[in-house]
């Protein structure tokens, strides 16, 4: 049971399915502004210059839900923003986790190349002469 819950884990912590994740949310955001942009702006307009509906030609802009229209967009802006934040943290959690982790393993340390005492230039580690000079090199 546990190695299917650790699987479950770095299922979810991927970032394919943070970024599905994420499309989903904001489609659905998104769609409330088109249904809001179709059902109060273009449908009364539509009816109002092909005379269908209640409304009058001369009140076409009172006809218009405006107001709902831009209450969407913001809704929109607000869901947009607390899902870039989650993000955003995620993303901060996870490079600290990789530091971390990173953090415990001993990264190989480059030592210099040594060099002859003679001609300063560099050889091979365990070389008996230089390769340059021809100098013996003494351990």
């Amino acid at each position: 049971m546990k190695s299917f819950m650790n699987e479950f884990k770095e299922f979810i912590a991927r970032g394919n399915v943070m970024d599905m994740a994420v499309g989903i949310i904001i489609g659905g955001a998104f769609t409330s502004i088109v249904n809001s942009l179709v059902g109060d702006i273009i449908t009364p307009l539509i009816a109002t210059i092909t005379g269908g509906g209640e409304l009058a030609p001369d009140l076409v802009f009172f006809g218009m839900n405006i107001g709902n229209f831009l209450s969407q967009i913001v809704n929109f802006l607000i869901i947009a923003l607390v899902v870039f934040c989650m993000i955003k943290a995620i993303n901060t959690m996870r490079d600290k986790m990789d530091s971390l982790s990173h953090k415990g393993a001993a990264e190989p340390v480059e030592e210099p190349a040594p060099t002859c005492p003679f001609c300063l230039e560099e050889v091979k580690a365990g070389a008996k002469r230089c390769p340059h000079c021809g100098s013996e090199l003494h351990a």
